[in-house]
């Protein structure tokens, strides 16, 4: 015989979890005999058909969840590993800066320039006010357009940087539509780390090129802080003409140089020097300095 167990079972049957959407058989039955328990021909098709839809449902879920996994396993990654990357460079900044505070404080007086090549001596009196403390760092925030080869299109980038006078470093970052690049020169060494979306890395690039280049590009880029360029502190001059100079900076066993070049207004127009592209070659590289304005 058959005995209609269920119609419809409820929730409570399957722990608590019983989903709307999920399709259960009609009836199945148990039939005894002979003192044994065993399963009718259209009970056991019932059972059947109901485990079915039991497991098809639970796959149609797995299935759901992992596509769910797929899709925002990366957006969390991109999300955490920018959260990463902004805290990192804050205490990165907060060290930078850290050290610039503990720097002797000093005061420019003209007589400093004593012995300067004729050209650096008409820059420093533009642009310095007898006097005046040293700067000892700089925060700035920048837009503009940017390309990673000179035959590819320009893209708009944003920018911030951090500068330190002494001892010497720096940090910058840039933010394009598809990937944040980091330059730094930290306690003497220099890098370029490239993450695209901002977390994902695709370059870390460290080693005696980057130390080099980083820090040619702290000191081109010390106009900012021209009480920086000061004689003094690894800071040295040499005369080339009346419109230009070489710049040296030696800090410990790293030394690097510039070829500045001085405007009729006495200001810093340009600065020229060979730099790394890649691990065997240098190219020439070339800043260039206008619309000068006195902010303080």
């Amino acid at each position: 015989m058959f005995v209609k167990a269920i119609t419809r079972p409820s929730p409570e049957i399957y722990g608590g979890f019983c989903p709307k959407a999920l399709v259960l058989p009609d009836s199945f039955g148990i039939g005894a005999g002979g003192g044994v328990c065993w399963l009718g021909r259209a009970g056991s098709l019932s059972l059947f058909t109901f485990f079915i839809h039991f497991i098809r449902y639970i796959m149609k879920q797995k299935t759901a969840w992992l596509l769910a996994a797929a899709l925002t396993t990366p957006i969390l990654g991109i999300i955490v590993g920018r959260a990463v990357a902004a805290r990192r460079l804050r205490e990165d900044v907060q060290r930078l800066f850290a050290a610039a505070a503990n720097a002797h404080a000093q005061t420019y007086h003209e007589i400093q320039l004593a012995g300067l090549p004729a050209p650096v001596q008409r820059y420093f009196r533009h642009v310095l006010s007898e006097g005046q403390p040293y700067l000892r760092g700089l925060r700035l925030r920048h837009g503009g357009q940017f390309k990673t080869d000179l035959k590819k299109d320009w893209m708009a980038i944003e920018g911030e940087q951090y500068i330190a006078a002494e001892p010497a470093g720096f940090i910058w970052e840039g933010t394009t539509r598809w990937f944040v690049a980091r330059d730094a020169y930290e306690a003497g060494r220099g890098s370029l780390a490239v993450r695209l979306l901002g977390a994902v890395p695709v370059l870390d690039g460290q080693g005696s090129h980057y130390d080099e280049g980083e820090l040619l590009r702290w000191l081109a880029e010390s106009t900012w802080l021209p009480t920086a360029l000061l004689p003094g502190a690894g800071i040295a001059w040499a005369a080339v003409d009346d419109h230009s100079a070489q710049l040296t900076f030696t800090q410990g066993s790293q030394s690097v140089a510039c070829l500045m070049r001085f405007n009729a207004q006495d200001e810093i127009e340009a600065c020229e020097t060979p730099r790394y592209f890649n691990e065997t070659t240098r190219r020439p590289w070339v800043c260039r300095y206008a619309q000068y304005r006195r902010w303080h």
